[in-house]
């Protein structure tokens, strides 16, 4: 499979969508609020996508100060490429932009839960979130 994966690479927010739609990730992310999806890539510290013939099929976005702890916020792989690898390509190559001594932190979808374990994350049971 011929993909190309490029380091924060400027994606438009309609292309973002459609990448999270695609992935199922779209459920839970703001598909319909512009402005916060338009921020969300304006402010992120690392995007990584991967395309086949010129189309965004996975994107990988995250916040980090690089070099103690890095966010991975999205990681986004649409359904009829997931399987094959892209997703534990583009964590390598978010990997690739940070300290080697800085941790990458995320949550896990629901049904990507037993995913992480299987390329080398640990679960953490006290994670916690607030919403303004």
């Amino acid at each position: 499979m011929n993909i190309e994966y490029k380091v924060n690479k400027n994606i438009t927010a309609s292309e973002f969508i459609e990448v999270l739609k695609n992935s199922t990730l779209g459920e839970r992310r703001p598909i319909n609020d512009l402005k916060t999806i338009k921020g969300m890539l304006d402010n992120a510290d690392i995007i990584i996508t991967a395309t086949k013939d010129n189309k965004i099929i996975a994107i990988a976005r995250a916040v980090t100060d690089f070099n103690y702890c890095c966010y991975l916020s999205d990681l986004a792989v649409d359904t009829k490429f997931q399987k094959q690898g892209i997703g534990k390509e583009l964590i390598s190559k978010v990997q690739e932009q940070i300290n080697d001594k800085c941790k990458i932190i995320l949550l896990s979808a629901p049904d990507a839960s037993e995913y992480y374990p299987k390329i080398g994350f640990i679960q953490h049971n006290s994670a916690w979130t607030i919403t303004k």
